[in-house]
């Protein structure tokens, strides 16, 4: 018995759909969580938000952030990454 043409345009829509649906639900697992990080360092305060699949994820995104934005080059910022937030709130 073969597969005749729109048999196969159904199997090639259905993948897709699948596909999609596959994308669509890991995208929204990945922004599960929300946290709002401050930090303070050399004596100026940056807060950012970050979404993360855990609130370890979203914390560690919102803590690069503010390092990033706070420190001059890269000595600067591995020294930010040891200083502990200021304050830590899940928005979401």
């Amino acid at each position: 018995m073969a597969i005749s043409k729109n048999q196969i345009r159904a199997i090639i829509a259905g993948g897709a759909a699948v596909l999609v649906g596959i994308l669509v639900w890991s995208s929204i697992q990945q922004t599960r969580q929300q946290y709002e990080v401050c930090l303070t360092f050399k004596g100026v305060m940056h807060c950012a938000t970050a979404a993360g699949a855990t609130s370890t994820d979203a914390i560690r995104s919102a803590h690069d952030i503010d390092c990033a934005m706070l420190a001059n080059g890269r000595d600067e910022n591995m020294v930010c990454t040891d200083v502990q937030p200021s304050s830590v709130r899940q928005v979401k």
